[in-house]
């Protein structure tokens, strides 16, 4: 993320100033929308591209995007119901197009990770050195064979949940917002195991109750996520999840 270089005028410079005087020069400016990142309006670093629609953000960005939306910030498509980290890859070819077009991004870039590291005595990684490209024979292997993807998720984890929070009662004050509204569980768990997730999750008091919520039904403690999906049906999904709604209250007096 850059936003120092986004939103520097000086940089508004010619980028073929080494070119021949017949070539057309072309403002930097005018290549801001294929260059800089959407979220943090500084120019692309760790240039990261979504699978499913292709837009590219700074890695750093898209990743704290992605702890409260499971969209594509530019065009909303949803990238994954559950895990949309599952569908980013580094831009190499994008990144290093930037710091081309860039002059001095890169050296500063690096000296600000430097700076970063030393600061908390932390030892400064090591550049990342290519090997040139040599042909590698592969042995064919049987489609058995093959081995497993490392983002395979679980077949127990059936059911896909998104979690909004609708407010607290009047009085009840400190407790820590959700940060993962988005998870996949077995559709054995029960509203009780919603609950401690959100309690644990959100630092809640015990005299603090949660009332859980699918469509209009106030739902039990002991109810399974699957009988949940079953009975309230298509009512209670939102592209493909299991929508609940929470509150905070306080517990009644007798």
């Amino acid at each position: 993320m850059s936003p120092m270089y986004g939103r520097s005028h000086e940089w508004s410079t010619n980028i073929s100033d080494s070119d021949s005087e017949e070539e057309p020069k072309l403002p930097l400016n005018q290549f801001y929308p294929y260059i800089r990142c959407a979220l943090c309006c500084g120019f692309l670093i760790d240039a990261t591209t979504i699978t499913e629609c292709l837009h590219t953000f700074c890695k750093s960005c898209i990743v704290k995007h992605f702890f409260y939306s499971n969209r594509c910030p530019t065009c909303s498509i949803v990238v994954h119901q559950t895990q949309p980290l599952y569908n980013i890859r580094p831009d190499r070819q994008l990144q290093d197009i930037v710091y081309k077009m860039v002059p001095f991004l890169e050296e500063f870039e690096r000296e600000q990770m430097c700076k970063f590291y030393k600061e908390r005595g932390l030892e400064v990684p090591k550049p990342v050195v290519v090997s040139p490209s040599v042909p590698v024979v592969l042995k064919r292997q049987k489609k058995d064979s093959m081995p497993p993807s490392v983002f395979t998720i679980p077949p127990e984890l059936d059911v896909s949940l998104l979690l909004e929070f609708v407010g607290a009662e009047e009085g009840i004050n400190n407790y820590k917002p959700l940060e993962r509204r988005y998870v996949r569980v077995s559709g054995e768990a029960t509203v009780r195991h919603v609950e401690l997730f959100i309690r644990r999750k959100m630092e809640l008091s015990s005299t603090c109750q949660v009332d859980v919520v699918c469509g209009d039904h106030l739902l039990d403690h002991y109810q399974s996520l699957k009988d949940i999906q079953n009975s309230v049906g298509e009512e209670a999904l939102q592209d493909g999840l299991l929508v609940l709604h929470f509150g905070l209250v306080l517990p009644s007096q007798s």
